[in-house]
């Protein structure tokens, strides 16, 4: 699918998928069950878990869903979710949109933002949301851990087929330092960089 002309630029020459070595067999792992359920069930949801679901977990649900319309990957569809409601940070809001992501709000507290990153796809609907949430899949999905404190705290994830610890750095704490612009745009881009490895090589 074609991507908006500036997010199009940015996936094609600012990332690649060459990541850390030691990172490759958890990423390996991860394409593996997606291969095998896509194959089986024809569809797979993959829901990305952090503790507050406000940065990681929906930069991963946002890079993935981006980047299985990039190459084509069909029948799966990404969520996100945390053990705590709190609402989707608003430096990762800035660094959609400094990338050409068109990003509407509804509401406000925990509001709901509408990301739409091409013409011809449905926006990706993000909030801060709870792992039992409605909107989220509740059996036969992929849970990817992507924070040490929920990999820690959730040993077991109800539902899931399969549980991959995909651990992360927080940006957070860079938050109210001159770093902090430069933190989320690592962070989304070393995300971003291994989704395009993953949905490259299914």
């Amino acid at each position: 699918m074609q991507l908006f002309k500036e997010l199009q630029d940015y996936v094609q020459h600012q990332l690649n998928d060459n990541v850390e070595p030691n990172r490759q067999p958890i990423l390996n792992n991860l394409i593996d069950v997606i291969k095998q359920n896509t194959s089986v069930n024809k569809e797979v949801a993959i829901n990305f878990v952090c503790t507050h679901n406000s940065r990681r977990s929906q930069f991963a649900q946002f890079w993935a869903t981006v980047m299985a319309s990039y190459f084509d990957v069909q029948h799966v569809l990404c969520f996100s979710s945390g053990v705590e409601v709190t609402a989707l940070h608003a430096n990762v809001v800035n660094i959609f949109k400094n990338i050409g992501v068109e990003v509407n709000q509804s509401g406000k507290g925990n509001p709901i933002y509408f990301l739409k990153y091409a013409e011809n796809a449905a926006p990706i609907k993000m909030f801060s949301k709870l792992l039992e949430d409605q909107v989220n899949p509740q059996r036969n999905f992929i849970a990817v851990m992507t924070c040490a404190e929920a990999d820690e705290g959730c040993p077991f994830v109800p539902g899931a087929i399969a549980r991959i610890p995909l651990r992360y750095e927080d940006p957070k704490q860079f938050d109210g330092t001159n770093e902090v612009e430069k933190a989320y745009e690592t962070t989304s881009q070393l995300i971003a960089n291994e989704m395009k490895y993953v949905f490259s090589r299914i």
